[in-house]
């Protein structure tokens, strides 16, 4: 099959315009969206023979008819101010030379952008401040940089980074034992060392406890920090929270819990992004009580009494009213489960909405929470959605519908399909135990508005992994694969061919077309429709992925450069952070993600759980219409 016609990409984005179009009409103009106010992210580097890579970002609220000059000093290296693209290979530079960019509108040069050094290497080298090892109950344990999230924390509109420092003892719920405490750390992109917070010993450290929120939730143009707290967490100026000597871990060696934290009380503390402190602790919504209340039909439809089910959490950022960002925390995967929506306003962090699907109006949303969380504005109204796997609930708390396609490991979700209206959610689905008896699909694509299943494959089939990306040409919207068939059409869910790609993991722009490329461990690679193959196209030493056959890394977002994607892995020896970039020339010029509310939203939650990659809210791949202008203002 051939590429989309022209013919049926105006009948797409005609059938895009009509859906937005009802929906505006239906809830009126939507007010701008608060955003970060970006610079333009400058990033150059030396490819040799005098050859400097230069890119720059493209803003969501730059005019459509913007111009850019460059320059190396003071001498401009174009000879005509550049539309096409927003990447420029320089053949007069070198190592010691500085770069700039400055917009042109209506013919007229504005300001210089902040100068830009010349990386030696395709990646900028982080250094970290490694905790020191530690000891529990006799047991040595070290540290491992782990997830990583981004905020411009002081305002000054460009990224610093936050950091997870995971100890090599950390545990997953359902084990006993003692764990180190999780460290949260705040850098410039220099390595300079904001702040450091300890959640202490009273937070178990592990992949389903702790998730991180960086934003800005009050909209002051300073990222904020949100997460679960507990007695003796310490935050970035040394002070504690709760009662600094309580100790809440089982002690009992013969016990079921033997180490775990079922007692005592549990908070929710928004941190200052700057200095790391305190700024507002109220109590964490829901409480873990009764801890055997969180079964369901999840999973393998079972439930326990030993802190497993109560302690998973997820978490991410939405916009509930359309304007403002709230964080949303998130308890139960397997069973019943809880979202907290908390809103940040004037210092304080004050409960918007409870949604529990324990209650009997919920009755069939238990059971159906994912490892992963994703968020978007799903039914065009202007207002954010959550979706957390096989359910979503509404921007007021409430229900907005459930599939019953239950408990899954993979969630992707944007315009996978772009003939058809609206957004569509594709994910992989667990049937173990008991579940494998309902037959429900082991992968399935389904409308992210209404919750319609599209169509479903492998009944009854336990799938652990998939990916939705476009990475062939030849077949409209993206594909998908993970579950036992193949490569798959998004649109069908038919298989094209038996072949897959060698990974099912994460997914990244980095070459100079739309098709997306794919990221497992410290591999870029691309898949070759034509042969049916993985080739590599980028694979780095002395780097490490996170979260074990996971394989992570901790990072992929557009951090800076044109809207193709960074990628951040550890250094094998836990002292950098190498935030890598591509250097291929690219003539397509599309605004950064970065100011997409959905990949941005998506960026903040990347860190929850089983990470997944970010999606915008468009289709962008092979074939695609102009992206929608977003609906945002930034800055004050």
């Amino acid at each position: 099959m051939k590429q989309p016609t022209k013919t049926a990409a105006i009948i797409s984005m005609l059938i895009t315009l009509i859906f937005c179009a009802q929906a505006q009409s239906s809830a009126g103009v939507a007010e701008p969206r608060r955003m970060e106010n970006l610079g333009r992210g400058v990033v150059a580097i030396d490819n040799g023979d005098g050859n400097v890579y230069v890119g720059w970002r493209l803003l969501g609220t730059d005019p459509e008819d913007i111009a850019f000059n460059v320059y190396r000093g003071n001498t401009k290296i174009n000879s005509e101010p550049i539309t096409d693209s927003t990447n420029i290979v320089d053949t007069g530079g070198g190592s010691d030379s500085t770069y700039s960019v400055r917009a042109v509108i209506d013919g007229s040069e504005g300001e210089a952008s902040k100068p830009a050094k010349v990386w030696n290497d395709n990646y900028l080298s982080v250094p970290i401040q490694k905790p020191p090892d530690g000891e529990v109950m006799g047991s040595r344990y070290s540290y491992s940089a782990n997830d990583a999230s981004i905020g411009d924390l002081d305002g000054d509109g460009e990224y610093e980074i936050v950091l997870k420092w995971e100890p090599s003892n950390s545990k997953r719920p359902p084990q006993t034992g003692f764990t180190g405490p999780h460290i949260l750390d705040a850098y410039e992109m220099d390595g300079e060392q904001l702040w450091r917070i300890n959640l202490g010993t009273n937070i178990r450290a592990g992949a389903a406890f702790t998730q991180f929120m960086v934003y800005d939730l009050d909209c002051d143009g300073k990222a904020e920090l949100v997460c679960k707290t507990a007695d003796g967490t310490i935050d970035g100026q040394g002070k504690t929270i709760g009662e600094a000597n309580a100790d809440w871990r089982n002690m009992d060696s013969s016990s079921r819990i033997y180490g775990k934290v079922l007692d005592g009380p549990e908070y929710l503390t928004v941190f200052d992004g700057q200095t790391g402190a305190a700024l507002d602790t109220q109590e964490y919504i829901p409480d873990r009580y009764p801890l055997d209340g969180w079964g369901g039909i999840g999973g393998n439809g079972g439930n326990d009494d030993t802190g497993n089910r109560v302690d998973h959490f997820s978490a991410c950022v939405a916009y509930l009213d359309g304007i403002r960002p709230s964080v949303v925390m998130i308890r139960g995967w397997y069973g019943r489960t809880v979202e907290a929506a908390w809103d940040y306003r004037d210092g304080k962090l004050t409960n918007r909405w409870v949604f529990d699907s324990a209650l009997s109006e919920w009755e069939g949303y238990s059971g159906m929470g994912n490892h992963s969380v994703t968020v978007g504005d799903f039914d065009g109204d202007g207002k954010d959605e959550i979706n957390v796997g096989a359910m979503a609930i509404d921007d007021d708390g409430k229900g907005l519908f459930t599939t019953g396609l239950r408990h899954g490991d993979a969630l992707h979700a944007s315009d996978l399909d772009p003939a058809r209206p609206g957004q569509e959610v594709f994910g992989v689905h667990e049937n173990e135990g008991k579940t494998v008896a309902l037959g429900t699909p082991g992968s399935a694509l389904y409308d992210g508005r209404t919750g319609e299943i599209i169509w479903g494959n492998n009944p009854g089939v336990d799938v652990g992994r998939g990916l939705a990306a476009d990475i062939d040409p030849d077949y409209p919207g993206a594909e998908c694969w993970g579950s036992p068939g193949g490569t798959r059409r998004i649109d069908t869910g038919e298989v094209i061919y038996s072949q897959t790609p060698n990974s099912t993991n994460f997914a990244i722009w980095w070459d100079d077309d739309l098709l997306r490329e794919l990221a497992d461990r410290t591999t870029i690679s691309k898949w070759d429709w034509k042969t049916r193959t993985t080739r590599t196209l980028f694979s780095p030493s002395d780097v490490t992925s996170n979260n074990g056959s996971k394989a992570t890394p901790c990072l992929t977002a557009d951090l800076f450069g044109d809207w193709r994607e960074e990628i951040i892995w550890r250094t094998a020896d836990n002292t950098q952070l190498r935030i890598y970039t591509t250097t291929i020339p690219a003539k397509n010029r599309i605004y950064t993600l970065m100011h997409d509310p959905q990949y941005r939203l998506a960026v903040a939650w990347q860190n929850v759980a089983y990470n997944q990659p970010p999606h915008p809210s468009f289709y962008l791949g092979t074939g695609m219409s102009e992206p929608p202008r977003p609906n945002i203002i930034t800055g004050d």
